[in-house]
């Protein structure tokens, strides 16, 4: 269940062009070389804007299996390329077969919740140990978190769980605040589409990232992204890629946005105003966020279904998996993934 982590070029660039150069990728900004790497050290390709790629270096990414992902100048994700479909059709039949059953549906979407509780979970006990001030702040929402665990453990039906996920993620962003040390950022509440301060901009890019990974991972072992549990389907929607990034929604993203910001590593100077009060990461502050995230995916963690260590990055994988092997009845339940 191993897979190598590769490393993702993020090109950011205006006007940049990518080619293939033999077994090379060859990065060129006004017609000189800027940068020469062999592809079989890149397992993504992330271009911002307007970034330029050959059409041969397209297909061979396709053939190999590479990932390439658009997103705009401000960082919404665009599209990505599909290479030929991996895996085999009685998986896939496996997926639609569960999705039309009601209990194995609602296994799924609590599972997938229960995740996402847990590791919220995690993320605020962890900052109550490391600042003994928050304790009056954050034990009601650790409270909270307890509550919807137990609840989730017999939900009546998917919009009983999905209410409850409500009222988790509800209380959760209410203390986010305590968990920004830095006081010239603010959070009045979650929003998006568009995010209209810095630290929702900062959420809304990383989740796409980790989005990303997730949508990758499932392709990766056959699964369609778009056929999900907990989210409804809807044409272009990778329900299955979003379900599954709720077990790393606080554990993974959240806690990187709040290191960047109480390190001082992301300032108020890496992002922009644009036209209707939207607010987007500059290229500087991308920059930054990109870099954290390539290390983060490399740090290791224990996995509580296995014995040995493995990178962030490969998390996933592991749970596509794991839910792969659930879908076709070799478990008798799906298990998410829960921080220690």
């Amino acid at each position: 269940m191993t897979r190598q982590i590769l490393n993702t070029l993020f090109v950011q660039t205006q006007g940049a062009y990518l080619r293939l150069e033999h077994d090379t990728l060859r990065v060129e900004i006004d017609g000189e070389k800027r940068l020469h790497v062999p592809l079989h050290h890149l397992g993504g390709l992330m271009l911002f804007g307007n970034v330029l790629i050959s059409p041969y270096l397209l297909h061979r990414c396709a053939q190999d299996g590479r990932d390439v992902v658009w997103f705009s100048r401000s960082g919404r994700f665009q599209g990505r390329l599909a290479g030929p479909v991996s895996g085999n059709v009685l998986l896939r039949r496996a997926q639609h077969k569960a999705l039309d059953d009601p209990q194995r549906t609602l296994h799924l979407a609590s599972r997938f919740i229960h995740g996402k509780v847990r590791n919220t979970q995690h993320v605020l006990q962890r900052a109550m140990r490391d600042d003994r001030a928050t304790v009056e702040t954050l034990q009601p929402a650790i409270d909270t978190m307890k509550w919807a665990r137990k609840a989730l453990q017999a939900p009546a039906d998917l919009d009983v769980a999905r209410g409850i996920e409500g009222q988790a993620a509800a209380v959760y962003f209410q203390v986010f605040p305590t968990l920004l040390r830095a006081k010239d950022f603010t959070f009045d509440g979650r929003n998006k589409r568009p995010p209209r301060d810095p630290v929702n901009a900062l959420l809304s890019f990383v989740y796409t990232l980790v989005r990303g990974d997730c949508e990758a991972a499932l392709e990766g072992v056959g699964l369609d992204p778009q056929v999900g549990y907990f989210h409804t389907l809807r044409p272009g929607r990778p329900a299955l890629a979003l379900d599954l990034m709720e077990e790393f929604r606080a554990w993974w993203a959240d806690r990187l946005v709040l290191s960047l910001i109480n390190r001082r590593q992301v300032r108020l100077d890496h992002f922009e105003p644009r036209p209707g009060g939207a607010v987007y990461l500059n290229e500087t502050g991308r920059r930054e966020v990109l870099t954290a995230y390539q290390k983060r995916k490399q740090e290791t963690v224990k996995h509580r279904l296995f014995k040995e260590s493995m990178p962030i990055g490969l998390l996933p994988y592991i749970q596509a998996r794991v839910l792969a092997r659930y879908l076709r009845q070799d478990l008798d339940a799906y298990h998410p993934f829960q921080a220690r």
